[in-house]
């Protein structure tokens, strides 16, 4: 079960922007990652990878949690809210909810969870709307 800091501190990283961070700091070293029904990605290192490939396409990212946080023993579910803007301009807002299989303080497995209608990217002067 992940102690109250330690969810806290994960929370402060992510919303910081500190994904890659956040990801070497408290996932597993054999860490899973899995959107939707896709193939989950596996090792933290490939994590990592994966993170810095997408952020590296990005102007910016905003990253926000939506209070309450789920913890019930060794699971955890958080609702995030992000908002990027990719080099061209083009936005997407996406909400989604982590499911979290917790070993101690480090996340083990994580599955997320959100409308794949989400990942449209908005033109900037058609965001307006």
């Amino acid at each position: 079960m992940p102690s109250p800091e330690t969810l806290e501190r994960f929370i402060a990283a992510v919303e910081s922007n500190d994904h890659v961070g956040a990801i070497e700091q408290f996932y597993a070293p054999n860490a899973s990652m899995q959107e939707n029904e896709s193939e989950p990605r596996r090792g933290r290192d490939t994590l990592v990878a994966n993170e810095r490939a997408v952020l590296a396409r990005m102007r910016s990212v905003g990253s926000r949690c939506v209070r309450p946080v789920f913890v019930a023993g060794d699971h955890v579910v958080v609702r995030w809210i992000f908002e990027f803007e990719s080099l061209d301009g083009a936005r997407r807002r996406m909400e989604e909810l982590a499911y979290q299989r917790r070993e101690g303080d480090r996340i083990a497995e994580e599955k997320f969870f959100y409308d794949p209608a989400q990942l449209q990217w908005k033109a900037k002067d058609k965001e307006a709307k």
